[in-house]
């Protein structure tokens, strides 16, 4: 198709279609403070966030054994039992039981009796985590997450000057850490360090694509404004695929749940920031280039 006609065609949609993209913003928004009002954080925290004790037992009996013991044994509580496997490969070695509600002594009887093991030092290991040091070590993380949050903020401004431009990549990067905490929340996901961490490579990432786009755009290096639209999406769109495909694979092969957890964040985030820069952030320029240059 040529490309006036699909020009045609974008100014005509693209102010409706930014509504979509905000319209998810809006009720991820509304999800988290449900969730804040309820529990009292946007998004559970796992027991290094929140405090509680973490068992490390050496066995051959599956997880999902474990689970069923735990869920009879303590209907109510909060834990979470993940396979502990062999470095390098799927085998298991052990299984992990991470609880803030549960009590070592009692953990320990409980899985002695009902899966008939001896649990002692060779193959039964306890982690403690205080609540208060929980809770410190999150306050900490959180304030580091807004402290680049602002310094992007102070970045982008310093770099474009202009009002428009700088509430578009803003915007860009609030929603994709936005809507990508309300769906881990949604799918019961609990943070730990390691989501933190994958929340600020998501802003980083974020304010990369998005500035591509509105730099390419202000530069005015093409007689075609949307010419410029075109090829920033071309660039963009091979950046988020190709990114988006280490992602995926690393997933699919990794072992280690710190990695799998990174992944599964970015590959929501690279999602969420694919549909935001080609529909809201690309309006917002579309819209003040009309306004300004009326092109």
């Amino acid at each position: 198709m040529d490309i006036n006609k699909i020009e045609t065609i974008y100014k005509k949609v693209y102010k409706p279609l930014m509504l979509i993209p905000l319209l998810v913003l809006l009720i991820a928004v509304i999800i988290l403070v449900n969730s804040y009002q309820k529990t009292g954080d946007i998004i559970d925290r796992d027991v290094s966030l929140k405090g509680g004790l973490t068992a490390t037992i050496n066995t051959q009996i599956s997880n999902t054994d474990f689970e069923i013991v735990l869920n009879d044994n303590f209907k109510g509580k909060d834990f979470l039992v993940r396979k502990l496997a062999e470095f390098g490969s799927d085998k298991q070695i052990g299984v992990i039981v991470e609880t803030a509600d549960i009590q070592e002594e009692e953990l320990k009887s409980v899985l002695e009796k009902n899966l008939d093991i001896k649990l002692g030092k060779d193959n039964y290991f306890i982690e403690e985590v205080g609540s208060a040091l929980g809770k410190e070590f999150y306050s900490q993380m959180i304030k580091a997450l807004i402290f680049s949050f602002v310094l992007m903020i102070i970045v982008v401004a310093i770099f474009y000057r202009k009002l428009v431009p700088c509430i578009a990549v803003i915007q860009a990067a609030f929603a994709d850490i936005t809507i990508t905490l309300a769906v881990l929340s949604l799918i019961g996901y609990k943070l730990s360090p390691a989501g933190i961490g994958a929340l600020l490579l998501l802003i980083g990432y974020s304010v990369d694509s998005d500035m591509v786009l509105a730099t390419n755009v202000l530069k005015r290096q093409y007689e075609n404004v949307f010419e410029g639209f075109v090829r920033s999406f071309k660039t963009g769109i091979t950046m988020t695929a190709t990114t988006l495909a280490a992602v995926i694979i690393g997933y699919s092969f990794a072992i280690s749940p710190i990695l799998r957890e990174i992944f599964l964040i970015m590959f929501i985030g690279l999602i969420v920031d694919l549909i935001d820069t080609a529909l809201v952030n690309a309006g917002l320029m579309m819209w003040y280039v009309e306004k300004k240059h009326g092109d």
